[in-house]
């Protein structure tokens, strides 16, 4: 594995207007990628090993107009600690004077998450984190954003492997940051934390850098802890229920059902099935805290993420589990975005479920991008 050497003649002071182009890995459906799109990035190359997730990525962006330079790729990502590979593709990969490039993913989570295998750095999964790191490394992006659960960086049983890895990137000549960021703070109606770590090549943007993540928060999660969210009513079929005052209705499951028109959605026929919905009549609008049956609440935001491991969300107020088109909801993706209708409704959550909640990702990107806009 050799690397070979970039042309970084230029400072950053003669950047002026660079595009800033980013290599996606671990891409999934995209979910991370459509925030980094949407933020002014040029996603120029996507690779995700799972067939099944690429094929939702590219349908999901049919009509896009403007396709990633390089294509799409479901090879493993160890080949491309390969020079051959890497520039037998990107044969102009190490011109830079007229572009910044950065690498952006977030390797397989379940080796890291107390609710997945938790078999850290020596599962499957795990490894593969490493060879993510692998790849920074030996391919030496200008920046890059590593994303992953939080028990990667608050368990003591991954902490180390993590420390480890960020010494490799320090050792390589990055200066990173790091933070655990929570999605309801950027606007998706669900509490979920997910860790970031971001690095800037010292090369190209200096020893002192000053870069904070989570500056871009649009709540803050002090106030949101400050409202009168509503507890638990008894389950009641199609039944009303006030909009309770001193919340934040923008952060709710009922105001993304509505703003993403869930009825009318073409995955909104995607519901697992139930044999006996009387079964779930007991259980009240807003008990979340069960293992596994968690019915949400309209006036409040989620718990978790859309769907995952053995948890099963229910509706609010009918009878039955969520829906796919809720789930993506849920996951405060805009309302365009669709599954294809062949895809198994089991796939169809999973592709759901581990997705990077979409307006967490545009968050941190815009923040990303505005930053690298004023040093280039």
């Amino acid at each position: 594995m050799r690397t070979r050497h970039i042309n970084r003649k230029v400072v950053l002071k003669k950047m002026a207007g660079k595009p800033i182009e980013v290599y996606s890995f671990f891409s999934g459906a995209g979910f991370l990628d459509l925030g980094f799109e949407e933020a002014g990035f040029d996603i120029v190359f996507v690779n995700e090993f799972n067939k099944q997730f690429l094929d939702v990525y590219q349908y999901a962006r049919r009509n896009n107009e403007k396709l990633p330079q390089y294509g799409y790729s479901n090879e493993d990502i160890r080949n491309f600690l390969s020079d051959e590979n890497w520039y037998s593709r990107f044969p102009r990969y190490n011109d830079r004077t007229n572009k910044l490039i950065g690498f952006i993913g977030g390797p397989p989570c379940p080796d890291f998450s107390v609710a997945g295998k938790n078999e850290g750095e020596t599962g499957v999964n795990g490894q593969l984190t490493a060879v993510y790191v692998d790849l920074i490394v030996c391919r030496e992006p200008d920046f890059f954003v590593f994303e992953n659960v939080k028990g990667l960086y608050r368990t003591q049983k991954h902490r180390e492997f993590y420390e480890k890895l960020k010494g490799r990137l320090e050792k390589s000549g990055y200066v990173l940051f790091d933070a655990v960021e929570n999605a309801i703070e950027y606007g998706a109606p669900q509490y979920r934390e997910r860790l970031f770590l971001i690095g800037f090549r010292k090369k190209v943007f200096g020893n002192q850098i000053d870069y904070k993540i989570g500056s871009n928060h649009k709540y803050n999660l002090n106030d949101i802890n400050r409202c009168s969210w509503p507890s638990t009513v008894p389950f009641v079929e199609n039944g009303e229920l006030n909009k309770p005052a001193n919340i934040i209705e923008e952060l709710t499951v009922q105001y993304w059902f509505e703003k993403n028109d869930v009825l009318n959605h073409p995955n909104e026929k995607d519901v697992f099935k139930i044999k006996n919905r009387r079964k779930y009549y007991n259980i009240e609008e807003g008990a979340v805290k069960g293992k596994s049956f968690k019915r949400l609440h309209r006036w409040r935001y989620s718990p978790t993420a859309a769907y995952g491991n053995n948890e099963v969300h229910l509706h609010p107020y009918l009878p039955r589990r969520i829906s796919v088109a809720e789930a993506l909801a849920i996951q405060s993706l805009p309302k365009w975005f669709e599954l294809p209708a062949e895809l198994p409704i089991s796939k169809k959550f999973k592709t759901v479920g581990n997705g990077v909640p979409y307006l967490l990702a545009y968050g941190i990107a815009q923040e990303l991008h505005g930053w690298l806009e004023s040093k280039n």
